[in-house]
C-alpha cells in the first residue's frame, strides 16, 4: 500500500509591522481549517511566519530586535495553533525568529519547528546559509541585515513523521544543492522550506525579472536530483513597501510542479504526496549507493570557494 501525505502549503499575504502575534495565529488557524477540510495532514507555513521581515531594517536596540523572537514554543500567543494541530490532527512547519539561551549566553536563530498530527514538537532546524549582509548600507532601498541578526545552523537532520523522512530548510538554503543533498544521503522523503524573497535583490538586480524563474529552478532541481518530494512556501506581497514573489509551489521526485499557489495573498492549496514514489528515482537514475563516488567530491568540503573568479582572476581566500 502507497504511503500518501496530502501537504498544504499555507502561503501567507503580508504581514506588517502592526500586524500582532495574536493577529497572524488567527491567520494561520484559518488557514489550518481549510487545510483540513481540504484532507491535509500537515500544513506548511512561511519562513518567519510570524512578523514582518524585520531584517528589512537596522535596528540597533536589543530590546527593540527580541519583540521580534520566540523565546519559547509554543509560546502564549502561538499556543492556539497548536492546540488546533491536536485537535484536527492537521501536523506543521512554522518558520520564526528563536531566541535561545546555550551555555550562558543568548543565541538568535532563524528557525522552523515540525509538529506532528497530536500537536507535539518532533524537530527544529535552524537556517544554514544565512544571506545578505551585517553592517548598516543605507544606499539599498531596503536591507537584507539577516547576517547581522541570526546565527547560522550546525545541521541538517531528518525525522520521522507523517508516515515517512522529513526534512527542514529555510529560503535560502534552497538555492544550494548541498542541502538537499545531505537531507537525501540520510533518506529524506520530503523537505519543507519557508521563504520571504523580495522581487528586487539590490546587489543584483539584473535578477529582479528573474526571482521567480529561479525559485522554481532550484526547488525542481533539489527535488528531481534527489528523488524527494519538496513543498516550498512564501510569504508574498507588498509587506511595508517591499514586494516579495510569493510563488509557493509543490514539486514531485519527478521535478514536475504538482501544484502551486496563483496569488499572493493567505492561501491554502493541497497536494498528493505519494512518498513511494520517491524509490522510482532513489533506485533508478539517482540510487546513491550505485552511482555516486564521493572519493571525488573532497572539494566540496574541503574548499568553501572557488579559486578562479568567472572573468578567470584568481581569487584569494578560497
Amino acid at each position: 500500500m502507497s504511503r500518501i501525505v496530502n501537504v498544504a502549503l499555507g502561503q501567507l499575504g503580508p504581514v506588517q509591522r502592526a500586524d500582532s502575534r495574536t493577529a497572524v495565529v488567527a491567520r494561520l488557524c484559518a488557514m489550518m481549517r481549510e487545510a483540513h477540510s481540504l484532507g491535509a495532514q500537515v500544513i506548511v507555513y512561511p519562513e518567519l511566519a510570524l512578523t514582518t521581515f524585520f531584517p528589512r531594517w537596522f535596528i540597533e536596540d536589543d530590546a527593540e530586535i527580541d519583540r521580534y523572537f520566540e523565546p519559547t514554543m509554543p509560546s502564549r500567543e502561538t499556543l492556539p495553533l497548536f492546540e488546533l494541530s491536536r485537535a484536527l490532527g492537521v501536523g506543521f512547519y512554522l518558520g520564526y525568529a528563536e531566541l535561545a539561551e546555550e551555555g550562558g549566553r543568548r543565541m538568535r536563530y532563524n528557525s522552523a519547528i515540525l509538529v506532528d498530527r497530536s500537536g507535539s514538537i518532533v524537530g527544529k532546524y535552524r537556517k544554514i546559509h544565512v544571506p545578505g549582509h551585517f553592517e548598516h548600507e543605507p544606499w539599498r532601498r531596503f536591507q537584507h541585515l539577516e547576517k547581522r541578526y541570526f546565527t547560522p545552523g550546525k545541521s541538517f537532520d531528518v525525522y520521522q513523521a507523517f508516515g515517512g523522512t522529513v526534512g527542514m530548510a529555510l529560503c535560502n538554503d534552497r538555492r544550494w544543492a548541498e542541502s538537499y543533498r545531505v537531507m537525501a544521503l540520510q533518506g529524506a522523503e520530503l523537505v519543507f522550506i519557508g521563504y520571504n524573497t523580495p522581487v528586487h535583490n539590490a546587489p543584483a538586480p539584473q535578477h529582479d525579472d528573474l526571482s521567480l524563474f529561479h525559485n522554481q529552478l532550484a526547488v525542481q532541481a533539489g527535488a528531481y536530483q534527489n528523488g524527494c518530494w519538496v513543498a516550498s512556501v512564501a510569504k508574498g506581497g507588498l509587506e511595508e513597501g517591499v514586494e516579495s514573489i510569493a510563488g509557493s509551489l509543490l514539486v514531485a521526485p519527478s521535478g514536475e510542479v504538482v501544484t502551486r499557489c496563483v496569488t499572493k495573498d493567505d492561501e491554502v492549496v493541497v497536494g498528493r504526496c505519494d512518498l513511494d514514489f520517491c524509490a522510482v528515482y532513489k533506485r533508478t537514475t539517482f540510487n546513491f549507493d550505485l552511482h555516486r563516488h564521493p572519493e571525488c567530491y573532497g572539494l566540496i568540503t574541503a574548499r568553501k570557494g572557488e579559486t578562479l573568479a568567472a572573468d578567470g582572476t584568481r581569487l584569494t581566500g578560497a
